[in-house]
């Protein structure tokens, strides 16, 4: 018989009750995360961990640029931003550069940021009984 790990469990219950814009929170700390160990790696000359971890952060963004609403006027600006994030991991890991990790880390932070602003108001709406989701 298997042993469960509450961790995990815990974390699966949390990925599978969240809501969409929760989800998008979790990707961009998810991102945010994997750039930090990417810097590490660079740092400790671990090419493996460098390697994995801006790949995890890689993949975070292109789902993010595949999950884009292009009908939306402002996804065309977003999109370039993801590219341009892409880039820099792409430099990143080619070039050990730690840089070009930062320039990525802080455009993701301000995503991050700014997401976390609207989910905030999103759920101040609902509070308040004017509807709407994230």
């Amino acid at each position: 018989m298997a042993v469960n790990n509450p961790y995990q469990t815990y974390q699966n219950n949390a990925v599978t009750t969240a809501s969409p814009g929760e989800l998008t929170l979790m990707l961009y700390n998810g991102c945010l995360k994997f750039i930090q160990l990417a810097k590490k790696g660079i740092q400790d000359k671990n090419v493996e961990l460098k390697n994995t971890n801006i790949q995890k952060a890689q993949n975070i963004v292109s789902e993010m640029m595949v999950t884009l609403n292009m009908d939306v006027e402002m996804s065309k600006n977003i999109m370039s931003l993801y590219d341009f994030i892409n880039r820099r991991l792409i430099d990143a890991n080619v070039k050990n550069d730690v840089q070009a990790l930062e320039e990525a880390e802080g455009l993701i932070v301000e995503f991050r940021d700014t997401w976390k602003q609207v989910i905030q108001v999103n759920r101040q709406k609902q509070h308040a009984g004017q509807g709407g989701q994230v």
